[in-house]
């Protein structure tokens, strides 16, 4: 399969709200369990949507919020969209992601007026050192699952906690049709607690997430994310990954999420 999700259906009804039936394939498959989808695909499947539903001149996506409310299964899925907060100049979008009559991921994604503001535009993130010239980072790829040997990364500077790696994906999200750039690289921003684990392989300990928070200033371009995490453990067993996140034009936002620290079996 040359793509992470197969479309079954999608309708929308007499209040807008639009829901779509989708079929993961294996490349969607995730690094703790097997039977599981990985957060990165679930993201851009939902993303997918959020760009098609009703789109308004001016206005872009300016915050995504997604809360992950346990194992996501590989399979069918039904998303959701609706509108939850309108307005001409902020509106709040809802998505539920659901499979097998549970509800998998809950998003809320602010939509926001854009306006000329170049003459007081300015960044206090710095830009960093594009891929072309960096070496191949196999560390990506010593995850289980599927979903990461679908990505190519590459990286100068990694370490436990801490690195930047840059990753790209040929695997479309959709079976048959183009991917933006907006749901290719926000997609990928999810392996940003995976790229700098604070643990040597075998891990003793899980840190799976159960958020994503994702704030645009600008909208990506390109094919390329460049992922800058820092990864931290508290001592009562909650963590955070946090990132900036950035294309081959400079940094255009950032992420964070929430991590349970969890003993492995058999550790």
């Amino acid at each position: 399969m040359s793509a992470y999700y197969q479309l079954i259906h999608r309708e929308t009804d007499d209040q807008g709200c639009v829901t779509a039936r989708y079929h993961s394939t294996l490349n969607a498959q995730g690094a703790w369990n097997p039977n599981e989808q990985h957060m990165a695909p679930a993201t851009g499947i939902i993303c997918a949507e959020l760009e098609q539903f009703s789109p308004r001149e001016n206005m872009r996506i300016g915050r995504i919020s997604l809360d992950i409310y346990g194992l996501i299964e590989l399979g069918e899925i039904e998303i959701r969209t609706r509108v939850i907060r309108a307005g001409k100049t902020i509106e709040l979008l809802e998505s539920t992601m659901q499979g097998k009559g549970k509800t998998l991921v809950v998003a809320h994604t602010w939509r926001m007026l854009t306006s000329d503001t170049s003459a007081i535009a300015g960044l206090e993130d710095s830009e960093v050192e594009t891929p072309e010239n960096m070496p191949v980072f196999d560390g990506v790829h010593q995850w289980r699952g599927q979903y990461t040997k679908t990505l190519e990364a590459r990286s100068n500077q990694q370490r436990n906690g801490k690195g930047l790696v840059w990753l790209r994906t040929e695997v479309d999200m959709v079976e048959g049709q183009s991917t933006s750039p907006f749901v290719r690289l926000v997609s990928m921003s999810d392996m940003a607690n995976g790229i700098v684990p604070r643990q040597e392989r075998p891990f003793d300990w899980g840190f799976p997430n159960l958020d994503l928070q994702i704030h645009l200033y600008r909208m990506p371009e390109g094919e390329w994310l460049g992922i800058e995490a820092v990864q931290q453990y508290g001592s009562d067993g909650i963590g955070l990954s946090s990132a900036i996140l950035h294309d081959v034009n400079g940094p255009f936002g950032r992420s964070e999420q929430i991590l349970t620290l969890r003993p492995m079996s058999g550790s």
